[in-house]
């Protein structure tokens, strides 16, 4: 992290926009001594904390990193199931990045940024709590908060900075710095410009333990209860994470018993439409960011700007003429997650294209539920994967009772996880996790990845070659970058590796 980078950080409380997130009052250049002096002010310390999830920056300008809308834009254009028609993610779609690409060197910075806020928060709460400024209960709640946005905002950086976790066989490969320090002191910033990186194994045990800490100290959903228990982080919440985490780890009993401790608590939607119709009070969403009118990523970020009205990124023909997409799914009807101009496809999922107050659906129920199919299967357990897998895919399907799957449908294992992984594909269209799917399956059993998959060009695809009937089969504009390639991963920011030696020296390879 650049020097003056670091300085920055330590204005936690600097520059936010006219309404925080969670409809608390505003504030701007509160010291850090001052911000843990009251239960006012330490309130609004833990929203800022939300509000950089939420907004980021891109020279002075909200732009979503990393949880606002980022996620789902630079997961998804790393992919191919969706095509990017402009210049906003072209260098990210193309894989011609470098060291100095804004998105890339702001979501590193802005990840951190999030993360030194956290650090902030726990040494702040911690000292307030000492001084009786709060009690021990609000002062967990607090905590809890901010461990679990350590824990996810690390696990965020492994997708893009670091290879996956099965690598090397210890993982003990390079995984991105650990940052569990304030940089509040002299010391610790000096501490900070020399700070290296964590193998990818002790990354995740790190990302666990936060979690875990998380868990012991947060509300429950009911708890929190209403609006509060989707866009504030959870016990739940963080156990569904901890899904995420193991998945990536290819732990496959964990996934199953940290996600049968959601069974029960959440539901699936009766129709693939309604967490995106209700993004604010559903049974399915676990944890979202909120955006309201007054405070959103922005006309050059949020995702019903980018996705919706302007159109910059738009469905791709690879993925909408899937065959293991059935032509009369839900998930394709237009009007409520669809809308077609001029033959195009683009996402509706996002829909107040006018004051951009959709929530940035960070971890939904149906994830966990796939999830769970995949460890399923993955273990012989063939008639479970199947069940979760269609606990998912009937509620889109036009006839259940004669669509849904049965073992009949799967001659081996591969086949199983093969059409788990396109369901994932296609319920999280647009969602920002397709990339991390590609990274974790390199060296997959199952699933024959190498690299990032060619795409479709570039440019706004022609209308028909949305005509269903047949896979798509080309002309691919943009070609694939073997796992092999340096590209596969983004460069540490030039910035960083300026003025961190320890991190010049662990650069990824062939930056």
């Amino acid at each position: 992290m650049s020097k003056s980078a670091i300085v920055a950080l330590l204005l936690l409380f600097a520059s936010c926009n006219e309404e925080n997130v969670l409809d608390l009052e505003p504030y701007n250049q509160i010291s850090e001594d001052a911000a843990f002096s009251t239960p006012g002010l330490i309130e609004l310390s833990v929203t800022g904390m939300y509000n950089a999830a939420q907004r980021g920056d891109y020279g002075g300008n909200g732009r979503g990193y990393p949880f606002g809308a980022a996620f789902v834009q630079q997961g998804d254009n790393r992919g191919e199931d969706v095509v990017n028609v402009a210049t906003f993610y072209q260098l990210t779609y193309t894989a011609t990045y470098d060291q100095t690409t804004a998105n890339n060197v702001y979501y590193w910075s802005d990840t951190y940024r999030l993360i030194n806020r956290a650090n902030i928060i726990l040494d702040g709460v911690s000292t307030a709590v000492e001084n009786g400024v709060i009690d021990a209960e609000l002062g967990d709640e607090y905590s809890g908060e901010a461990y679990f946005m350590r824990a996810i905002s690390h696990l965020e950086l492994m997708f893009h900075f670091a290879r996956p976790y099965d690598d090397t066989p210890d993982a003990g490969h390079l995984g991105v710095p650990y940052r569990d320090v304030a940089f509040t002191t002299e010391a610790n910033i000096a501490d900070g410009l020399m700070q290296g990186r964590n193998t990818v194994a002790e990354n995740y045990t790190r990302i666990l333990e936060d979690l875990d800490m998380a868990e012991s100290l947060l509300p429950t959903r009911d708890e929190r209860g209403g609006t509060a228990g989707l866009i504030r982080a959870t016990q739940e919440a963080a156990i569904a994470f901890k899904v995420r985490a193991y998945l990536h780890m290819n732990d496959w009993d964990m996934v199953l018993q940290e996600g049968e401790r959601l069974m029960g608590v959440y539901s699936l939607t009766e129709t693939p439409g309604v967490p995106f119709e209700s993004g604010y009070s559903n049974s399915e969403s676990i944890f979202s960011i909120e955006n309201t009118a007054n405070n959103n990523p922005g006309v050059n970020a949020a995702l019903a700007s980018q996705y919706n009205r302007r159109g910059l990124v738009v469905v791709s023909p690879i993925i909408w003429r899937d065959s293991y997409w059935l032509e009369d799914d839900l998930r394709r009807e237009e009007g409520s997650l669809i809308s077609t101009r001029s033959g195009v496809k683009y996402t509706l999922k996002y829909k107040d294209d006018v004051t951009y107050t959709d929530p940035s659906p960070v971890i939904r129920f149906a994830e966990t539920v796939l999830s769970m199919a995949e460890a399923s299967a993955r273990l012989g357990q063939t008639d479970d994967a199947i069940e979760y897998l269609n606990m998912v895919r009937d509620r889109a399907l036009a006839n259940p009772a004669t669509q849904s799957y049965t073992a009949s449908d799967f001659a081996n294992t591969d086949a199983l996880v093969e059409a788990i992984i396109a369901e994932r594909r296609i319920e999280f269209l647009m969602e920002g996790r397709r990339w991390p799917d590609i990274h974790r399956l390199q060296n997959d059993q199952y699933i024959d990845y190498d690299g990032i998959p060619q795409k479709y060009a570039n440019s706004v695809p022609n209308a028909e070659e949305y005509e269903l009937g047949t896979p798509f089969e080309g002309p691919y504009g943009v070609q694939a970058v073997p796992y092999s390639d340096y590209r596969f991963l983004w460069p540490i920011p030039q910035q960083e590796v300026n003025n961190n030696p320890t991190l010049a020296e662990q650069q990824n390879p062939g930056w």
